[in-house]
């Protein structure tokens, strides 16, 4: 059996979890904190006398302008002027406001002038482990409330048991914001008539360093001479603008007072070492019982678009299962009643290049 001490720590893992990251899930308001690249003395992409620092400001306060008409949005801005903001206060404006949505909006720039198109930035997964340590070091607000000391005695934030939960809620937040940004990119060609780059993955500071779904928007490119023209033009500062806030309302329609019935994966995460005691000595009497109840999956990858579940299309593993939530397709690896037996399909799925793997319980 775990220990009173064991028992004790993991209540205040959840209880600390649940405090930090589903509270402003619950909130009344819906808090949309919008980014725009750049500012003051960095000008960002330049071209024709057109300044990205300029172009996105103007869009993230025609966003701001719409979305406010909501009475159930909040809207907090990193900036409303030009001046230059730091990136890591950037992260957190974000995560002191508890938002539920980080917005980063920029403008493209290269030397070729044929470049063209929008696209859209999520969380690159290969610096989870980064983000965790941003998040522990220079966002420290994350885990210091107010009376902390009295709220969570004998709860050490810098521990790695501890970090587990925020990086199973940040891998979480990765599906939300492929969605969110499948949407955009689809409202950009649909209603815009844009070109599409497409939703991609990578290790943007920004988004690295603040705990929330989030995206970062390229507009497309000022050094196209079409589309940095119609950039640059307040009928296409409207139109992009109107596609973003449609996105953000939808997806607060869809996720908004939804998140915390998915964040059940934070105490069911990767077991710790007295949870695989506890599982191998009561195996025995329990494994039946728990058959009717309970059994655990590796969810190994998320995405907009349904794939068929062969091995090939799953680097060779095999029994893959998909569930549709939402507009997400949700893959796993195994199904497992016993825990101890679903962590090893957890480290061979690692081993496949799985990395960011993790496994969610599902009950009845």
């Amino acid at each position: 059996m775990p220990s009173k001490k064991n028992t004790k720590y993991l209540l205040l893992l959840i209880l600390f979890f649940t405090y930090s990251f589903t509270f402003s899930q619950n909130a009344t308001k819906f808090k949309v904190v919008l980014d725009a690249g750049h500012g003051g003395e960095d000008p960002g992409a330049l071209k024709n006398g057109i300044k990205e620092k300029d172009v996105v400001l103007h869009v993230v306060l025609k966003i701001g302008k719409i979305l406010e008409k909501y009475k159930d949005i909040e809207v907090i801005y990193t900036r409303k002027t030009d001046i230059f903001i730091g990136l890591r206060e950037r992260a957190n404006i974000a995560n002191k406001a508890k938002a539920n949505l980080f917005i980063s909006v920029h403008c493209n720039g290269v030397k070729s002038t044929a470049a063209r198109g929008t696209e859209t930035f999520v969380m690159g997964m290969s610096r989870t482990d980064t983000n965790l340590d941003i998040a522990k070091k220079e966002n420290g607000v994350i885990f210091l409330e107010k009376d902390y000391n009295e709220k969570y005695k004998g709860f050490d934030p810098n521990n790695p048991e501890t970090l587990l939960g925020l990086k199973i809620l940040q891998e979480e937040f990765l599906d939300q914001s492929i969605s969110l940004a499948s949407e955009i990119e689809k409202n950009f060609v649909k209603d815009n008539n844009r070109f599409s780059r497409g939703v991609k993955q990578q290790p943007i500071w920004v988004l690295d360093a603040t705990v929330m779904p989030g995206v970062l928007i390229e507009l497309g490119f000022v050094t196209h001479p079409v589309e940095g023209k119609y950039l640059n033009s307040e009928k296409g500062k409207e139109e992009m603008s109107e596609s973003i806030s449609n996105a953000i309302v939808s997806y607060k329609n869809n996720y908004f007072n939804g998140v915390v019935a998915e964040r059940e994966t934070v105490e069911n995460a990767t077991p710790t070492k007295a949870d695989l005691n506890f599982e191998n000595n009561n195996s025995d009497n329990s494994n039946k019982e728990k058959s009717n109840k309970t059994y655990y999956k590796v969810q190994i990858s998320a995405g907009t678009k349904k794939l068929d579940t062969k091995p090939s299309n799953f680097k060779g593993l095999k029994n893959i299962t998909v569930e549709k939530d939402k507009k997400l397709y949700k893959y796993f690896y195994g199904e497992e009643t016993d825990l101890v037996a679903c962590t090893k399909k957890l480290e061979e799925a690692k081993k496949k290049g799985y990395t960011s793997a993790y496994i969610v319980t599902f009950t009845n």
